[in-house]
């Protein structure tokens, strides 16, 4: 059971990128699907999430920047973020759980992890 991130590095503000979380040992349909961030210093916050009903949601810092998108097929998790800024260097994390319909972000604490794709955003 794996989650696998890639996709990060740097890039000048006001570009893009895209992350990726590929899902091996378990298949992400039905889950709850999350991308976290953590900067330096700073406690990890949710980003973007699609929950098992597919609602999307974001949080308000990256609202109307980046989209969160799953490909069942390729069971597969996605950030695409653009309009970067320099406040969105973070550790980027993707997450997944067994949760019905809504919840918060804490419920992610308990579902599956991957390791991280750093982004960094600087000129």
């Amino acid at each position: 059971v794996q989650l696998l991130e890639s996709g990060g590095g740097s890039v000048q503000p006001g570009g893009s990128l895209t992350l990726s979380c590929a899902a091996s040992g378990f298949t992400l349909a039905g889950l709850a699907v999350a991308w976290f961030r953590q900067a330096p210093g700073k406690e990890r916050l949710g980003v973007a999430t699609i929950n098992s009903y597919g609602s999307v949601s974001y949080a308000d810092s990256v609202k109307g920047r980046f989209t969160i998108s799953k490909d069942a097929a390729k069971n597969t998790l996605y950030l695409q973020m653009n309009s970067l800024k320099p406040e969105d260097t973070a550790m980027y994390y993707c997450a997944a759980v067994e949760l019905v319909g809504g919840g918060t972000w804490d419920d992610f604490k308990s579902g599956y992890w991957g390791q991280g794709t750093q982004v960094t955003v600087s000129s």
